[in-house]
């Protein structure tokens, strides 16, 4: 089966391009025809593409795996709100820290700021459907806005709204009405030609979303209002931030991929970490910079200046002896003339 991706340009919002996850070890095990699979998609998720008709539906589909499989989709987020559902079979799943076994029926929501796997590191077998909602939004404070095209009464939505958003929840077991849904979806999506079934699609879509909700109502939800205070998207960014401490930040572009204002990321950051965001950063890309001197020695100091987010090594060098009182070099050689115990050296 030939899959069909497109290189389309990437999600930007308020400054901040967001990448769409392209499923390549799923490409990967379709071309060496490990499982079925078929899906309608836009933008760089794999599949037959979706019209116009179904503007906000970023993907649709489902894969049958029948032997066992070699491959998983590692770590990654996606662009809207997905949710999941397993018709047979056992698959390993893990979102925000949290490793379970989906087991038939089981249901998974993830939000755009949740990072989730499948598989570990295999999927398993088993029948897997997705269905993927793009609402606008890519942290936790940002008001949702979903599709023009989905009908659930207001109160309905707003109600379904509240409750994905003010609640941490990720797993349900499914009834009936869900995975008979999930099933003629996949009927949908096999006969789908160039966008003949998109009123079956939207209309499916809503027949899961009002499905979901009688779910959840069935449920003593208990909503948390502070699951959506911008504090939590500033906190989800400095938690991030380990990962890119090499990109060239600036307190504007920090709050732009927090996704508030300045003033805002500013306040929220020193009360969340009693630093300013650039004294923050600072202490960060330091910490960095011990880890990588002592457990890659044979970079050069440059190279390591460079991987921490430093314009120069005579910068970092400056900045680094004005933290630790000592040069890179030096505080290296005490390392291995041991003088100081490892964990002491990055205690940060």
């Amino acid at each position: 089966m030939k899959i069909n991706i497109q290189q389309i340009t990437p999600f930007e919002a308020e400054g901040v391009v967001y990448h769409a996850d392209t499923c390549l070890p799923l490409v990967d095990a379709v071309k060496r025809r490990k499982l079925k699979f078929k899906a309608l998609a836009r933008y760089t998720y794999p599949g037959d593409r979706l019209t116009d008709d179904t503007l906000g539906l970023n993907s649709i589909g489902y894969w049958d795996a029948n032997e066992p499989q070699d491959w998983g989709l590692d770590w990654h987020r996606n662009e809207g709100i997905e949710i999941h559902f397993l018709e047979s079979g056992t698959m390993p799943y893990s979102q925000e820290g949290q490793d379970m076994v989906l087991t038939p029926n089981s249901l998974t929501i993830t939000r755009p700021w949740e990072v989730h796997k499948v598989g570990n590191p295999q999927i398993g077998m088993g029948k897997f459907y997705w269905v993927i909602l793009d609402l606008g939004v890519r942290r936790p404070h940002q008001k949702w806005v979903w599709p023009d095209w989905i009908m659930l009464a207001p109160n309905d939505l707003e109600r379904l709204t509240a409750i994905l958003r003010q609640n941490e929840k990720i797993h349900w077991k499914a009834d009936n009405r869900i995975r008979d849904c999930f099933q003629r979806i996949s009927q949908v999506v096999n006969t789908d030609i160039e966008g003949s079934n998109a009123s079956r699609i939207r209309l499916l879509i809503n027949y899961l979303l009002i499905s979901i909700l009688d779910l959840l109502d069935s449920e003593d939800v208990k909503l948390n209002e502070g699951l959506i205070d911008s504090s939590r998207s500033v906190q989800l960014f400095l938690n991030e931030l380990d990962k890119n401490l090499s990109d060239d930040w600036t307190i504007g572009k920090m709050a732009k991929s927090a996704g508030v204002g300045l003033t805002r990321f500013t306040h929220h950051c020193k009360r969340l970490t009693n630093l300013t965001p650039m004294r923050y950063l600072m202490i960060k890309r330091v910490g960095l910079s011990k880890r990588l001197l002592l457990e890659m020695p044979d970079l050069s100091i440059a190279e390591i200046a460079f991987s921490c987010g430093f314009s120069t090594s005579q910068y970092f060098s400056t900045v680094f002896k004005k933290h630790e009182k000592c040069t890179p070099i030096e505080y290296r050689d005490k390392f291995f003339l041991k003088e100081i115990p490892f964990k002491e050296m990055v205690s940060f």
